[in-house]
């Protein structure tokens, strides 16, 4: 495993500015990984159940991932069950991105307070 995906333990020292550089911007790839995936999803689910156009269900994706609300209407009963399980499936992404991001400075914020000195 990579060092930098390996969080130190408390008794351990503060990891360098460069581990913790590579964190971070590991991080903000795996959340966009993560985005990219659910936008596929999104796009797929609203394209074969709902019959939109693939720019309109590119748009619906995007604004429903980013907590903008959806803006085409929908019309199919599979297209509103959809709808509604991707707009909560959205909603847990969002913040489990926020939270993967957050990660890396979070945690050097709690190291640096619980840093036991030797």
């Amino acid at each position: 495993m990579k060092p930098f995906l390996k969080y130190e333990h408390k008794t351990q020292a503060l990891a360098s500015r460069k581990v913790f550089y590579k964190r971070i911007i590991w991080n903000v790839l795996l959340a966009f990984l993560i985005l990219f995936v659910c936008l596929i999803i999104g796009i797929l689910g609203y394209h074969y159940t709902a019959g939109i156009s693939w720019l309109d269900s590119l748009h619906n994706a995007s604004m429903i991932l980013s907590g903008m609300g959806p803006v085409v209407t929908i019309d199919t009963v599979a297209g509103k069950w959809f709808s509604s399980m991707y707009a909560l499936f959205s909603g847990v992404v969002f913040i489990t991105n926020i939270g993967l991001i957050l990660a890396p400075a979070a945690h050097r914020f709690f190291h640096r307070l619980h840093v036991e000195e030797k």
